[in-house]
């Protein structure tokens, strides 16, 4: 199978006249540059790899909107978890597979091709285990064949309501597992990663999610990483750090470090780690973190949606510090938006104007872009988030014809994507050599908003 594009975005830059050539497997097996298209499909628009997005909560999608009511004595984000609680505890199976459904679809019309889904809706409504441990993860697995997205899935170890190893609270019942039982959980998962009901390479990648230190003990992530090691040593770790001040404040308290600090000098972080938020660092941390290798996922329009804070880009991309994104809680599904929002809390912050820019890419939008593809893909531990030879054949063709794209070219057409009006960036998507998204639509996308309208209609009754 062959695509042409007159015009795509490869790791080494913008070129002209690509042909990009995939077999039934759906792995690129050639790239040439001012090539003539033959007898290729053509590509109605520039293209660009899709996106990975490094962390989902796909459950919160149904969220969205609903905590934007003032409390009495103030709101933070510790308020919101509190009707987070909520609202999952009474998500059936049958919830969490449409809900997830009609948000994958989303992310695929919005241009992301995988995602990373922090799993921890492990048990029933009332904290008792389902009779198949992973009931919870397959319809998860299942949503993301039904939509066609790639997916890394992180079941997530949560065994305690803050640092030291307190007990979990009534809202937290559904989240905790038994120590082995989670290790046979992952263990099953690991032995099912490669099952799909979809045609094409739907690489499911299996890691691991230890949910934050206020959730784990040391101990219990010792225990976790041992127990993705004896089935895939290689796999993603992912965790939430340093979110909130006072996380941050409670992790000093416990263990008298900071909780990034803590990790980097406990955990021995790699490649292989994803450190969700980290939006309070200091600047050791910062520069450690950094030299690391792991990757910082940055969830910008949660982010400002809780108050979490703004993370430190600026010195943390100085030395050369790897990041992606996240949708998170899905306040925003949109991968061009969540770039935008890095930059703009930068300039709000500093009273300056295209800040996080790189040393060889003066477009900030583009520049940033492209390191979110580099540090998605990483974070996915898959290989996508590019059109080279050996990565999985996702593409997302741009609609050329939205007006705030029409006559941009290359990076341009990237920063307008990201900081104009634009409404519809995105005309076709294609992950593992199959079209998902034809002209702006997904087949699937009718019966999948009705079973979310049913959904919704019962949860919010």
């Amino acid at each position: 199978m062959k695509l042409f594009a007159k015009e795509a975005l490869l790791p080494e830059g913008w070129q002209p006249n690509v042909l990009i050539e995939f077999g039934a497997d759906s792995w690129i097996s050639n790239v040439k540059v001012n090539a003539a298209p033959g007898d290729a499909e053509r590509a109605r628009g520039p293209v660009i790899p899709g996106m990975p997005n490094l962390h989902s909560h796909a459950f919160q999608r149904a969220m969205a909107g609903l905590t934007e009511k003032a409390g009495p004595s103030g709101d933070s984000f510790w308020t919101w978890r509190e009707l987070m609680y909520k609202f999952l505890s009474r998500i059936t199976p049958e919830d969490n597979e449409a809900i997830a459904t009609q948000l994958y679809i989303e992310m695929l019309k919005a241009g992301y091709t995988a995602v990373a889904e922090f799993d921890y809706l492990h048990h029933d409504i009332d904290g008792q285990p389902y009779a198949d441990r992973t009931e919870m993860s397959t319809r998860l697995m299942a949503a993301a064949d039904t939509a066609g997205i790639g997916m890394t899935l992180l079941p997530v170890l949560y065994r305690h309501s803050t640092f030291g190893g307190l007990p979990p609270t009534e809202g937290q019942k559904r989240f905790v597992m038994a120590l082995d039982d989670y290790a046979e959980l992952v263990h099953e998962l690991l032995a099912r990663r490669g099952e799909s009901k979809r045609p094409g390479a739907m690489l499911r990648r299996v890691g691991i999610a230890p949910h934050s230190l206020r959730a784990v003990t040391p101990d219990e992530l010792t225990f976790a990483i041992n127990a993705l090691d004896q089935g895939d040593a290689a796999a993603p770790i992912h965790i939430h750090a340093a979110e909130q001040l006072k996380e941050v404040n409670d992790c000093l308290a416990w263990s008298h470090k900071r909780p990034v600090a803590w990790l980097l000098d406990n955990a021995n972080l790699s490649d292989r780690w994803c450190l969700v938020h980290a939006t309070h660092l200091d600047d050791d941390e910062t520069f450690r973190l950094a030299q690391s290798g792991a990757v910082v996922g940055l969830c910008p329009t949660t982010e400002a949606n809780l108050g979490d804070g703004i993370f430190n880009a600026p010195d943390y991309l100085m030395q050369k510090g790897r990041f992606g994104i996240g949708g998170d809680s899905h306040v925003g599904v949109d991968p061009f938006r969540e770039v935008a929002v890095i930059e703009y809390a930068q300039r709000l912050k500093s009273a300056r104007r295209n800040v996080l820019t790189t040393a060889n890419i003066r477009n900030v939008g583009a520049g940033l872009f492209r390191q979110a593809l580099a540090g998605g893909q990483q974070a996915l531990g898959q290989r996508a988030g590019a059109i080279a030879p050996g990565c999985r054949a996702d593409f997302v063709v741009m609609n050329a014809e939205d007006p705030a794209l029409i006559e941009r070219e290359g990076d341009d057409l990237l920063d307008a994507a990201i900081f104009g009006p634009a409404r519809n960036p995105v005309r076709d998507v294609m992950v593992g050599g199959h079209w998902r998204v034809r002209e702006g639509r997904h087949a699937g996308e009718e019966a999948a908003l009705n079973s979310y309208r049913k959904t919704l209609k019962r949860l919010l009754a």
